[in-house]
């Protein structure tokens, strides 16, 4: 079992498959010194290149940051052809269903079969989450259910399991992005008291208020990597007719994290660790 790449995610599965008895290996070219404490911590076996990788494993799951997937899966397939693997390649990011059927023709194209999947909830070594799966590779990869991931088959082709994880997050992220702008909004207009007291009304608004308060200390660490995943939320958006403006505002927002902009000045919570 191969996993690209250790960062928080991909280290939480490789953990939970290595607990499980399987051999979990990863490549940590062009990587930090942090991923290969959590590869090291978690178990994997390091092997030098992505040949060594695809040579070795039966299964290779791509769980990197949205904006690189696509040049992830080109580096595979090259890979894959140069060594005429037998592999399936599943793809665990949050990008759009076109962008996933582009980057499964480069996979099958190189001579390898793929699975589209989406993972939902956070990492399966710290919490429950759930793996939903869907394409021609998708009864195979469900097969790491006997290896302790939640892996949930959705009927249909390439896209839907991308397509699902897209509609899930659009909301668990795009409310994190809007409650970090109008928190900043009411706390420069000086009316943050006023309002924290309208939301806490009993009833639904009280609910979401709650919701962003929790979920808001530990974005600022995520948000470089949440920019691309808005943009492929905006796209899967548009893919089906509907306007994806809503989900680049998102994106801006946390480019204003990253960026240390006005939010990250005015909501100084966790500072990111880019590693």
């Amino acid at each position: 079992m191969g996993i690209l790449s250790p960062g928080d995610m991909g280290s939480g599965v490789g953990d939970v498959l290595h607990q499980h008895g399987l051999r979990v290996l990863t490549c940590l070219a062009g990587r930090g010194e942090g991923s290969r404490e959590r590869a090291v911590q978690a178990g994997f076996e390091l092997v030098p290149d992505l040949e060594a990788l695809v040579r070795e494993c039966d299964v290779v799951l791509s769980i990197v940051p949205p904006s690189v997937a696509g040049a992830v899966a080109d580096q595979v397939a090259a890979a894959i052809r140069g060594t005429s693997a037998d592999l399936l390649y599943v793809d665990c990011n949050a990008v759009a269903p076109g962008t996933v059927r582009s980057i499964a023709q480069t996979i099958l194209d190189a001579g390898g079969r793929f699975a589209d999947g989406g993972i939902i909830g956070r990492p399966p070594n710290r919490s429950t989450n759930r793996t939903y799966t869907s394409g021609p590779g998708a009864q195979e990869f469900a097969m790491l259910r006997d290896f302790g991931l939640d892996v949930r088959v959705l009927e249909g082709g390439i896209g839907k399991a991308s397509g699902l994880k897209c509609c899930y997050a659009a909301m668990t992220k795009g409310l994190q992005a809007l409650g970090a702008e109008l928190l900043t909004a009411a706390r420069l207009l000086d009316v943050e008291d006023d309002l924290r007291e309208e939301q806490n009304r009993p009833g639904d608004l009280a609910t979401v208020r709650r919701f962003v308060e929790r979920a808001l200390p530990s974005m600022p660490p995520k948000a470089y990597r949440w920019i691309g995943e808005m943009e492929e939320i905006a796209r899967c958006f548009e893919e089906v007719g509907l306007p994806g403006r809503i989900m680049l505002g998102a994106a801006d927002a946390f480019t204003n994290f990253r960026d240390e902009g006005v939010l990250a000045k005015e909501l100084p919570l966790e500072r990111p660790s880019r590693v």
